[in-house]
This record gives C-alpha cells, structure tokens and sequence, in this order.
C-alpha cells in the first residue's frame, strides 16, 4: 500500500511540473523561471513538439493517468490484486523511457538542460523505482477477522 501511496503523491507532484511546462508551452504561464535559461532554450527547440503537441501535454496526460491509476490501486478490493502493480510498474516503465529518449535529446541534439525536465526526469525514474521495487514485494496477507 505505502507504495501505491508513494506513487500517487510522485505523480501528482510530476503532474504540477508538466502543467506548469505546458502552460508555458501554450503561452498562458509567462517566463519560465529556471535560473539558466537553457529552460527557454529546450522548450521552443524543435524537439519540444511531438505529433502537433508540446511535449509537456505527453507529461500532463502520463501523470495524470499514474495517479488515477494508483488512487484506484489503493482501494481496499484493489490492495490484494497484484495486476494494479504490474500496470503501474507498466505505465513507470513507459514514461522512463520517454524520459530517457528526452534527456538524450536534451543532451545530445539540443546541448541544454531544462532544470524543469530534469525535476520531471528524477520524479518519473522514482516511479519507476517505486513501481518496480512493488512488484517485487511479497503480496500483503489480510489475516481474516473472527
């Protein structure tokens, strides 16, 4: 369970980060305040476009399905059921994936680092971590109530 709980609160977290890109992306949110500016440099490369979308609305929409998905593990029916972890250890996996391709763009074909996408990285490699360490565990028994 303390996993799940893990999960979800890492998601939310990662979910502020890439609205807060996205908005910027979209033009609402202002000046990206990152400290280098290498930010700004990342965000309005070519790269920060994906199928017609700004990349952050991929984070956005990842996030938020992590965080659905392990708010409806942590239900009490969902607690014993070892598909919940598999399908967020599923879903970690495909974000640090993208997340890795996205970090090797950053710092191979853009030669910059955004300070927000790195926050972002660390947040979805602790997911996966969290994720994997889950299914690892022994499943929880529920000893039965006299």
């Amino acid at each position: 369970m303390r996993s799940r709980q893990a999960i979800a609160l890492l998601a939310l977290v990662g979910f502020f980060v890439a609205l807060y890109l996205w908005l910027h992306a979209l033009g609402v949110g202002g000046a990206l305040k990152c400290g280098t500016g290498a930010c700004e440099t990342v965000q309005t490369s070519a790269w920060a476009v994906l199928l017609g979308l700004p990349v952050a609305f991929f984070g956005v929409v990842g996030y938020c399905v992590v965080f659905v998905v392990a708010l409806l593990a942590l239900r009490p029916a969902a607690l014993l059921q070892r598909s919940w972890s598999v399908v967020l250890a599923s879903l970690a996996t495909i974000g640090f994936a993208f997340t890795l391709y996205l970090t090797y763009v950053e710092l191979v074909l853009i030669h910059a680092v955004c300070r927000w996408c790195l926050g972002s990285a660390v947040i979805i490699t602790a997911i996966w971590i969290v994720s994997l360490l889950a299914l690892r565990s022994p499943q929880p028994r529920i000893d039965p109530v006299a």
